[in-house]
């Protein structure tokens, strides 16, 4: 029988993609690999464990902060930060990045964005959730301590991205700018294992995923692009289904793997949408273009956005190419 390749060999094996990186990249996708794992232990047990719930009080964002975030964010950093591969890190969970200043990091050529766990008000009645990160190549000089700069760079300067999804099975999926693979953890050898190679989105589908309660809200192009996408049509295979979980990393993989539009637009609630584009759309936009697909915030481009701050939200419209600009003729036309 044919044995996969560990996510190990394969980041190994690809490490000549980076020729201007002697390892460093290949040692920081190996710490995300491993905080993970540890994620993925105590989400496993979290019923046991009385680790599910909430805190008691809000995170940045004005969210009911879950005891997994705290568990899941103080893994991430504790883990990054025993090796020497980044200078600081920015989570959803904090208001602030955190520098990293003592010597092993003093030369450290990178910095992370990290989503620790999406999704996590899930956790309760055990559905899906996950971990979305970004890596970039620090901009300030190396040798000094890293600066917001460091992080409010535009999209298209990700030099890897990725997310890790905690359901029937976990699966880490990630790309370098060469394409989108996943692998998926074995937990009897304890390693993650090449399962879903030069994954690919379909340039169209059929599900449309998007929180419908909303519907009173939303601007008016979303408003018409929903009414057509549940019209008869049998020529275009309408109406679409939808299928909204609630977690973006377990919408995002669904309709990557069968096509399938995501859409988190503005509303009076969310007058500049609900998703940070640091901690989320720029990760997930990175790979849907990789995978063949399209995200923008309904006219400009996600990669292209430059960041103002460090919680910065915007309209999401994220999945196969079709789809997405279908849905943008709509915003083009109802633009007011």
């Amino acid at each position: 029988m044919q044995r996969h390749t560990t996510l190990g060999e394969f980041i190994i094996e690809n490490q000549k993609d980076f020729p201007y990186a002697k390892g460093e990249l290949s040692a920081l996708l190996s710490s995300i690999r491993l905080a993970g794992k540890m994620v993925n232990q105590e989400i496993n047990k979290a019923g046991l464990a009385e680790i599910t719930g909430a805190v008691g009080h809000e995170n940045v964002q004005g969210e009911d902060q879950m005891k997994l975030d705290v568990l899941a964010n103080d893994l991430f950093i504790s883990t990054l930060r025993s090796r020497g591969e980044i200078c600081g890190l920015g989570s959803e969970e904090m208001e602030d990045f955190v520098s990293f200043n003592d010597p092993i990091h003093s030369e450290a050529k990178y910095v992370v964005l990290i989503d620790p766990l999406d999704g996590s008000s899930n956790i309760d009645v055990n559905v899906s959730v996950g971990t979305i990160f970004s890596i970039y190549r620090r901009i300030s000089p190396s040798g000094s301590p890293v600066q917001l700069e460091d992080f409010l760079q535009p999209g298209n300067k990700q030099v890897a991205a990725g997310y890790l999804i905690y359901g029937t099975s976990t699966i880490l999926v990630y790309t370098t700018g060469n394409g989108v693979n996943g692998f998926t953890y074995d937990p009897g050898i304890g390693s993650f294992f090449l399962s879903h190679p030069k994954m690919q989105a379909p340039r169209d589908g059929k599900i449309y995923s998007i929180n419908e309660g909303n519907y009173i809200h939303f601007p008016e192009g979303v408003k018409q692009y929903i009414k057509w996408v549940q019209e008869l049509d049998e020529a275009s295979n309408r109406p679409f289904t939808s299928r909204y979980i609630g977690s973006l990393v377990a919408d995002f993989h669904r309709n990557l793997t069968k096509g399938g539009i995501y859409i988190y637009p503005t509303g009076t609630k969310a007058p500049k949408g609900k998703l940070r584009l640091l901690y989320e759309c720029n990760p997930m936009a990175f790979l849907i273009e990789q995978a063949g697909g399209k995200a923008t915030d309904g006219y400009t481009r996600i990669l292209d956005i430059q960041p103002e701050e460090l919680h910065q939200r915007v309209p999401f419209f994220c999945g196969s190419m079709k789809m997405v600009e279908k849905a943008e003729e709509f915003m083009a036309k109802h633009r007011k």
